[in-house]
């Protein structure tokens, strides 16, 4: 077994966490559901895909490794499938829209039963790619506990069975919690949540419309943050905390747009972690200000390049955005990474190839080398 040590993240040349699924991995998958391929082989595909991945992550220079979150259906899904209780619900806050228009919506979890964790949500995948790993440093992600209230509302369980929404947030804790722990005594030390609820509550329509539904998008704020932080309680002293800040991205597409001033005093100066991953690879995300309120010694990792567009970005004017953001938040506190994963709903239709990715992928260890020194 590779022995890995494992050390504090740098926070500098970063990646959110999915990426572009290898063909073959994706016909296995296909093969799998189709009854041609059994469990083990589908896994065995999934393993080797992996290893594959991890090297190149290591080879690049970045400063966190993940598995690509390549044993997942999407983001989220891990979640999901290791949580008893959920169903599935339409009617969603927001769907996807482009350039071109509206993409429709998704379906969103919510709460048909009691909630209860069956078996580990991540701790598989990080058991693998802590064994994987020969230089870097293994990265987990789940997802924000409030992305599992936000879009449904009140609609996000049933009312026969969670009458009071704070007995759902309680077992959403909980399950985080246990998660957490587990994470910890498998040697975790660096934990991503990605969340779509707070940023896509920039959004002034998606404000009007939580209106509507009868709750306030500040209060929202106010306990979706203490949310976080008592699902975060569990973090051991020595395991790094980040949250990752999207407002939507599937195939090219978003949810919500807005700068980040109508939680930006709330969220950067009340969340317990150390790193905001904040995508700003558009006009969409609004400008650098809302930084002001990040407190040191908090970081902020800036998505200044896209997922969302094959166009490789220019180094230059990365560094020169880089340079404004630093009018709020000291360079030192700062670092670069995509806004978002490559692939964060895999299958067909993905804006970028293999390619692209690792293009963009280089771009980011290069300007941050310039930038920052070493890694």
């Amino acid at each position: 077994m590779t022995k890995v040590t494992l050390r504090r993240p740098s926070f500098r040349a970063e990646h959110i966490g999915s990426f572009l699924r290898p063909d073959r991995l994706m016909s296995a998958v296909r093969q799998a559901r189709e009854g041609k391929l059994d469990r083990a082989q589908l896994v065995a595909v999934q393993d080797e895909c992996i290893r594959e991945l991890v090297a190149l992550e290591e080879h690049l220079g970045l400063s966190s490794v993940t598995d690509g979150e390549f044993r997942r259906r999407g983001w989220s899904a891990g979640f999901i499938d290791a949580v008893e209780g959920f169903g599935l619900r339409e009617g969603t806050l927001l769907g996807f829209r482009d350039e071109k228009g509206g993409k429709g919506g998704a379906a969103s979890p919510y709460a048909k039963a009691r909630l209860r964790r069956t078996r580990g949500i991540a701790t598989d995948e990080f058991r693998f790619l802590k064994k994987a790993v020969k230089s870097g440093l293994p990265k987990v992600t789940l997802p924000s506990p409030d992305v599992m209230h936000y879009f449904l509302g009140p609609r996000s369980v049933d009312e026969a069975v969670y009458p009071d929404i704070e007995q759902y947030y309680a077992d959403l804790i909980g399950i985080y919690r246990a998660e957490i722990a587990e994470l910890a005594a498998l040697g975790c030390t660096y934990l991503q949540l990605d969340d779509t609820a707070l940023p896509c509550n920039c959004d002034m329509h998606a404000r009007a419309e939580v209106r509507g539904r009868g709750e306030d998008p500040d209060r929202l704020t106010d306990r979706y943050v203490r949310l976080v932080n008592d699902a975060l309680a569990a973090c051991p002293l020595g395991m790094a905390k980040a949250t990752h800040m999207c407002r939507g991205n599937l195939k090219g597409a978003w949810m919500a747009e807005g700068g980040y001033e109508p939680i930006a005093e709330r969220v950067f100066g009340g969340l317990n972690v150390d790193a905001f991953f904040l995508e700003f690879d558009s006009a969409r995300a609004g400008g650098f200000e809302p930084l002001r309120f990040v407190p040191a010694p908090k970081r902020v990792v800036l998505g200044l390049v896209s997922t969302k567009t094959p166009q490789l970005e220019s180094a230059d004017a990365l560094r020169r955005r880089i340079d404004e953001a630093a009018k709020y938040v000291p360079l030192e506190r700062l670092g670069l990474s995509p806004q978002c994963g490559f692939s964060s709903a895999p299958g067909a239709g993905q804006p970028l190839t293999p390619d692209d990715q690792k293009r963009k992928l280089e771009l980011i260890v290069r300007v941050s080398a310039a930038v920052w020194g070493a890694r």
